[in-house]
């Protein structure tokens, strides 16, 4: 394993705790927002844990995006809902 291949399965292993420290805000939607926003947002992030596992050697760095973007999808979806559905906590 050359100097690379660790350096790109340890950014891949940070995108995959990353997702895993994401995963509470997800599950805590349900302060706010209706059950069926929660099953959704849920199996969005599902589907980002999916690609990280199917990227974690072929797209090690992409795997390091990935909890940006359930960050920003789960603050979007809960400002977003606030806003135009009346979710309130």
């Amino acid at each position: 394993m050359d100097g690379r291949t660790v350096v790109e399965r340890l950014a891949a292993g940070l995108g995959v705790l990353g997702l895993l420290a994401v995963l509470p805000f997800y599950i805590s939607s349900g302060l706010a927002a209706p059950f069926w926003a929660i099953v959704v947002l849920l199996v969005f992030w599902a589907a980002l844990v999916l690609c990280a596992v199917r990227w974690f050697r072929t797209r090690p760095w992409l795997v390091l995006v990935l909890p940006l973007v359930a960050a920003a999808v789960w603050w979007a979806s809960m400002m977003l809902g606030e806003q135009l559905l009346g979710w309130q906590a």
